[in-house]
């Protein structure tokens, strides 16, 4: 969420913004903000002036009592109850109007990053970088469900008849290899100075629309009946919110954490043949990270969050790249968004398996997170956050990347500890 006074003072580069962002049906509540803001602001004035008169006149009913003027002591009464009257009139409207200026607010996009390239959608996103050598071997791989099926790894059947479609049974090394991940991943941000942390994984209503847009909210968010409660599509949700209503000590600055948690989406759509399996799923486990710092910060925060994740997946032998996210693929809380795509042998081509982002200070603003500066100041901190690990999707890629030509899969050294030592998973299915 934007500051109102910069809106208000810099409204061709917010509309500018939103051109880029594709979203010209937005461009109204620009000027429906301002002007929402001059009549708040213009019954504001109104209502300090009526308290102003309202207390001068209080003062004179004592003095007129005390010089036995009853008549007119009584006239002043009045004129204060009217006051009464329109002030409550005018408290009524404000609120009215600022409840009109959030919603708007909310739904403004934020100022993206001038090094952000404008593009309308995910096709015009701009490759940066490849890091290892993308291979293809010299047989068939099968799709990533057959695999798991090779090592009775996986059950769908089942998961369809216990929660419907969008669900998965992980059974014996497979399920292993998913946990091992998640440990690997675990102590590797442990490694690079992060804070584990379990988080919630049920935030409430106010904290779903601080670290989310209302379009991002609708799609994902699972929300428990008859509670403020909803179910998290990332910890990212809980870990940010973690310091709502906080004023933060700058010292204390860089605050630098990385949680596990189940996450829950309703993942609304129909998706092709290559999104099924465990792709795109409504329940799955994740290693985030998250950074809370200053905001002349950010900039070197975000290139050492996706880095990460870049280093994690070479560290086990899956060839990745990095995608610069442009103007019109960007939510609308986010400055600055680079994906990390793994390489798959099967489709020959690289996918999605992390998002790495910063938000500059719209999430500190709708959560109300500020700094105590060292000279005094307040400011409100910037939170970036980045996928450390989402398994379902790495098993894809790690799979894929690791079968030999026998069926086997072959276990990275850094992973072996975490799967007692093994060196190879054996098919149990031909």
């Amino acid at each position: 969420m934007l500051d109102l006074r910069f809106v208000r003072e810099n409204p061709d580069v917010v509309k500018e913004n939103i051109k880029k962002k594709f979203q010209d049906q937005k461009l109204p509540l620009v000027d429906e903000v301002i002007e929402l803001d001059a009549r708040c602001r213009a019954a504001k004035k109104e209502g300090d002036d009526i308290r102003a008169d309202r207390n001068r006149i209080s003062k004179q009913i004592g003095v007129l009592m005390g010089q036995g003027k009853r008549e007119e002591a009584e006239a002043a009464k009045k004129q204060v109850s009217e006051q009464a009257e329109r002030l409550a009139a005018l408290e009524a409207e404000c609120a009215e109007l600022e409840e009109k200026i959030r919603r708007d607010m909310m739904t403004i996009p934020n100022i993206i990053d001038p090094s952000v390239p404008v593009g309308r959608d995910d096709s015009e996103n701009v490759e940066r970088e490849r890091f290892g050598e993308p291979v293809v071997p010299d047989f068939e791989i099968p799709y990533h469900t057959d695999i798991m099926e090779s090592f009775a790894g996986i059950d769908l059947d089942s998961a369809r008849r216990v929660a419907g479609n969008g669900f998965y049974y992980l059974m014996g090394d497979v399920a292993r290899v998913h946990s091992a991940v998640i440990s690997y991943a675990r102590d590797f941000m442990i490694d690079r100075g992060f804070t584990y942390c379990v988080p919630p994984f049920m935030i409430r209503s106010d904290v779903v629309t601080g670290v989310m847009s209302f379009a991002e909210m609708d799609a994902m968010m699972y929300k428990i009946e008859g509670e403020d409660l909803y179910l998290i599509g990332t910890s990212e949700h809980s870990m940010i919110g973690k310091f709502i209503d906080q004023i933060l000590k700058e010292e204390d600055l860089p605050y630098t954490l990385t949680s596990y948690s189940p996450c829950f989406r309703k993942e609304k759509g129909a998706h092709g043949i290559e999104e099924r399996g465990v792709y795109r799923i409504h329940q799955f486990e994740k290693q985030e990270m998250i950074v809370v710092c200053r905001p002349e910060e950010s900039p070197v925060w975000f290139d050492r969050l996706w880095k990460n994740t870049v280093d994690l997946f070479r560290s086990l032998d899956i060839p990745v790249r990095t995608l610069e996210c442009c103007s019109g693929d960007l939510a609308d809380l986010k400055v600055k968004s680079v994906d990390v795509e793994a390489w798959s042998p099967r489709q020959k081509k690289y996918f999605e398996v992390g998002s790495c982002s910063n938000l500059g200070d719209a999430q500190a603003r709708r959560l109300r997170i500020r700094v105590n500066g060292q000279d005094g100041s307040k400011y409100f901190a910037h939170t970036l956050n980045n996928t450390v690990v989402a398994p379902p999707r790495m098993l894809i890629a790690f799979l894929e990347n690791n079968l030999q030509a026998d069926g086997t899969v072959k276990i990275p050294v850094a992973l072996r500890p975490y799967m007692g030592g093994k060196e190879l998973l054996i098919p149990k299915k031909k």
